[in-house]
C-alpha cells in the first residue's frame, strides 16, 4: 500500500515538473500527408496547440500524369512528444500518412530524408536507386489509406456535361500515397539518390535543413 502510494506521488511529480516547463519535455518530429482537407485540419490543431507542437512547413503538391492531376499536401511538425503522438492517433481514425521521427534516428543514422509521393512512384524509384546499387535503407514507411484528390487536368478541352460525368471515374481511381524516411549510407550517393528521386516526381524532405531543431 505505502509503495503504491510512493509510486502515485512519484507520477503525480512527473506530470506537474512536465506541466510547469513544457520545453523540458521531449520533442519529435513528424510528417504527414494526405488531401487537402485533412491537412487544413492537421494544420490547425497544430496551431491550436499551445506553442507545444511547431508548424516546419508545409507543401501543397500537384502531380500531371497522363492528363490526370493527383493534388495532395504533407506537412511537417516538431513538438512536445505526447502531442505528436496525438496526430499519430489522428491520422491513424482519419486515413493520413504518418510517420514519427525520433532524436535517436539522428544519432544513429547517417543522411535522413523523406520521400513523399503516389505509392507507384516510391516504389518504382526504389527499384532504380537499388539498380544504381546506391546503399541506403527504409526506415519507416507509412500510407493514406484514403484517396488523394484527382482532378481531369484544365488543359483537357471537354464540355462541362462531360466533365461532370467522367469525375467519379477518375475520383474512384485507387491513388495511395507513400512517406518513407530513408537513410543513405554514403555521403557521396546523396546527389545522385536525390536526382533519381526528383526525376520521378518525388518530393524530397533532407533531414540536414532540420538537424538544428534537435537543441532547441
Amino acid at each position: 500500500m505505502i509503495e503504491d502510494n510512493i509510486k502515485t506521488l512519484r507520477r503525480i511529480a512527473r506530470v506537474t515538473s512536465n506541466n510547469d516547463d513544457p520545453q523540458e519535455e521531449e520533442k519529435i518530429w513528424c510528417v504527414i500527408a494526405g488531401n487537402v482537407e485533412f491537412i487544413d485540419d492537421v494544420a490547425y490543431k497544430a496551431i491550436s496547440s499551445n506553442h507545444l507542437v511547431k508548424i516546419l512547413f508545409r507543401e501543397h503538391a500537384i502531380l500531371k500524369e497522363n492528363k490526370v492531376n493527383k493534388k495532395f499536401d504533407f506537412i511537417m511538425l516538431y513538438g512536445v512528444i505526447e502531442k505528436i503522438d496525438e496526430f499519430g492517433l489522428f491520422c491513424k481514425e482519419n486515413g493520413g500518412a504518418f510517420i514519427r521521427i525520433s532524436p535517436i534516428y539522428l544519432k544513429e543514422e547517417k543522411n535522413l530524408m523523406v520521400f513523399v509521393a503516389p505509392d507507384n512512384i516510391i516504389k518504382q524509384t526504389v527499384k532504380e536507386i537499388e539498380k544504381a546499387k546506391i546503399p541506403f535503407a527504409i526506415l519507416l514507411e507509412s500510407q493514406t489509406n484514403r484517396y488523394i484528390d484527382v482532378e481531369l487536368d484544365s488543359s483537357i478541352k471537354l464540355p462541362n456535361f462531360i466533365k461532370s460525368a467522367l469525375k467519379p471515374i477518375y475520383s474512384a481511381s485507387d491513388v495511395v500515397l507513400t512517406t518513407v524516411l530513408i537513410s543513405v549510407e554514403n555521403d557521396e550517393d546523396i546527389f545522385k539518390l536525390q536526382s533519381i528521386a526528383t526525376s520521378n516526381k518525388i518530393f524530397v524532405i533532407d533531414f540536414k535543413d532540420f538537424k538544428m531543431e534537435a537543441n532547441q
